[in-house]
């Protein structure tokens, strides 16, 4: 029994949407769990796909929260 984690930012996924709408989680979930199907034969009805949304403050990069490693990456 397959289980597999998928964490994105909870900021969008495009300009102006502020989480990943439910047509690209499912997306997301059928691509994962054909995936599995194909790679290792596991059936999709034995696997199971969380997608954690995390907001960007708890998000970390580089040693630094996102916002900030953007910034100074845009910077430079």
């Amino acid at each position: 029994m397959p289980i597999v984690t998928i964490q994105v930012t909870r900021e969008g996924s495009g300009p102006g949407r502020t989480s990943v709408t439910a047509e690209e989680k499912a997306r997301l979930i059928a691509s994962d769990s054909q995936l599995l199907f194909d790679v290792l034969n596991k059936p999709l009805d034995s696997t199971f796909v969380v997608i954690e949304e995390v907001d960007l403050d708890n998000w970390g990069w580089g040693g630094l929260p996102v916002p900030e490693y953007r910034r100074r990456r845009a910077a430079s």
